[in-house]
């Protein structure tokens, strides 16, 4: 025999046995070993000859330790044919690819463009109207584009009908962003509005949502979902609302009617790594630390066997903590004077800054002062994605602040402010929004800058996209936030000033509740450690055993 471990085989294993039963006699050949999972909270993928076991094939690879992203592609050896891929830290690409390799498309001239960073050359993704009717968009169900087409022929046009009727995305839910592309897809061919619903259980998008939960002062999903949606909610909704609750009313987002909508970091206020343990990441707002506090983060990473690491966004992380030494470690940093840093959540996460005119010779204002500032004023604003900032001394741009969500460099007359930029897989270089701001006027336009996106942005959505999808783009958005152009102005910087009012530690709060402690722990039916999470030894510091060393010391201590 032969174990699988997909839901794929399993059902075309089913239905072999049932047409036993019955005269249309089959026999089980085979399934789609194609899949996409999130492994302890890293997104991984694979279909095909992922290795290139045939003889004669190619082989093109991207990888890139900095952001924890590997992609390898296999083609064939005329370079026309996908035969396989394997996808880790980022399957963006992932539908794209499976649908090159399902249907036997050629690829492109260049095949490694399919799997490089857009800024480096990729290609567009396949558009839904590209995928020819046999293309299998559910390996799960085997559902084809066709047979989405044929039930939205026979008058299922909503996207929860549709899944019903095909069973398209209700296995594992990879297929779930194409199955929607192909829905909007066709709904626009036949001259229908494109249905824009968050999900199937409310008929709104996540500005609307925001709306009605901001204007009918709701609290909980619960009842958002009694008066507006239907059904129990999804992986969809469920964090959407979550985050607009937290956006507009700041509660504690362990409190038993919000918990169920967290993610997985945001349930343990921390960041699972790959070998299920987390990182501890506390606030050092503007990158400034006292020597007692790195004393005390020393301190704690000694005494919990933590890999410590100054990181790009000028903060120290430690790794390696088991779930049940989260409440202690955050304990003592939080004794220490330390808050969270928000590393887990959809929110703002640092604002970098140089030393600016307090030391260097070139700055021209104080901007670690005003990083602090910034930093502190914000802090714990969630946000339909994450949040980044620095504030750069002088147009040297040490603190890199074009690169970010907004940010601020210093002029001999005040400070000049850019907006919607980001690194990561897709760069893009912040625009020039407004010159020569003194404080107060640049405080308020970033009040009312963030609180409109906050309001107005898709789930998911950074600030550049975000501004790139706006009708009329940055001039568009000089007019809302300068000129007030929606007179909504004093009600963004209203809604601001009472985020910053009613902040609040949520490690503080939760060391400080016993009950919410008890979630805290690696099994539910035990107080035992996980004995399977093995580290070694490198460079003066513990990392993550490989498979093979940790294979090694299990038996060694058997």
């Amino acid at each position: 025999g032969r174990i699988f471990g997909l839901v794929a085989p399993g059902y075309r294993m089913a239905e072999a046995a049932v047409s036993q039963l019955g005269d249309d006699k089959q026999s089980f050949q085979g399934a789609d070993m194609s899949t996409k999972l999130k492994l302890l909270g890293v997104d991984v993928g694979s279909f095909g000859d992922a290795h290139g076991a045939q003889e004669g094939t190619i082989a093109y690879t991207f990888s890139d330790e900095r952001i924890e992203v590997y992609k390898r592609i296999i083609v064939s050896a005329n370079g026309k044919t996908l035969l396989g891929a394997v996808l880790v830290g980022d399957c963006s690409d992932y539908d794209t690819l499976l649908q090159y390799y399902l249907n036997g498309i050629d690829l492109p001239t260049d095949p490694e463009t399919l799997i490089l960073p857009y800024n480096a050359g990729a290609i567009p993704a396949l558009g839904a109207s590209a995928l020819p009717a046999t293309a299998i968009i559910c390996s799960c169900h085997n559902v084809s584009k066709g047979d989405i087409v044929n039930v939205m022929d026979a008058g299922y046009l909503a996207l929860g009908d549709i899944k019903v009727e095909t069973k398209a995305s209700t296995g594992c839910g990879g297929c779930a962003a194409l199955l929607k592309n192909i829905v909007d897809d066709q709904l626009s061919e036949r001259g229908l509005e494109v249905d824009t619903a968050i999900c199937e259980h409310f008929s709104y998008t996540r500005q609307e949502l925001f709306h009605l939960i901001k204007v009918g002062n709701i609290e909980s999903f619960d009842e958002l979902l009694d008066k507006y949606g239907s059904g129990r909610g999804c992986d969809i909704c469920k964090p959407t609302v979550g985050s607009i609750l937290a956006s507009l009313w700041n509660d504690y987002v362990l409190k038993e009617k919000h918990v169920g909508l967290q993610d997985t970091n945001d349930t343990f206020l921390a960041n699972m790594q790959k070998n299920g343990t987390y990182s501890v990441v506390p606030r050092i707002a503007g990158g400034e630390i006292t020597p007692d506090k790195l004393i005390v983060l020393g301190e704690v990473a000694k005494k919990y066997n933590l890999y410590t690491k100054i990181t790009g966004a000028q903060r120290v992380d430690l790794f390696g903590a088991r779930v049940q030494q989260l409440p202690s470690i955050w304990k003592e940093l939080v004794d220490a004077g330390f808050e969270t840093g928000h590393a887990y959540g959809k929110a703002l996460r640092t604002v970098k800054s140089c030393v600016g005119s307090t030391w260097c010779r070139y700055g021209v204002q104080d901007s670690v002062a005003m990083a602090l500032y910034v930093e502190n004023r914000y802090k714990g604003l969630r946000s339909p994605h994450k949040l980044k900032s620095a504030v750069s001394g002088c147009t040297r741009e040490c603190a890199e602040a074009q690169s970010k969500d907004f940010g601020i460099i210093a002029t001999e007359n005040g400070w000049n402010l850019f907006v919607c930029g980001n690194g990561g897989m897709k760069p893009r270089h912040a625009d020039l929004f407004a010159t020569d701001l003194d404080d107060e006027t640049l405080i308020r336009y970033i009040d009312r800058f963030l609180m409109f996106y906050v309001r107005t942005a898709d789930r998911l959505q950074r600030t550049s996209v975000w501004m790139d999808n706006l009708e009329g783009g940055l001039d568009y958005l000089k007019q809302v936030v300068i000129e007030d152009s929606l007179g909504i102005a004093a009600e963004l910087e209203e809604q601001m000033s009472n985020i910053v009012g009613t902040y609040q530690c949520e490690w503080k709060r939760t060391i400080e509740n016993p009950e919410r402690l008890k979630r805290f722990v690696q099994f539910v039916n035990a107080d035992a450690e996980d004995d399977q999470v093995v580290f070694v030894q490198e460079r003066g510091q513990p990392r993550p055993a490989t498979e093979a060393e940790r294979l090694e010391l299990l038996k060694v201590t058997a």
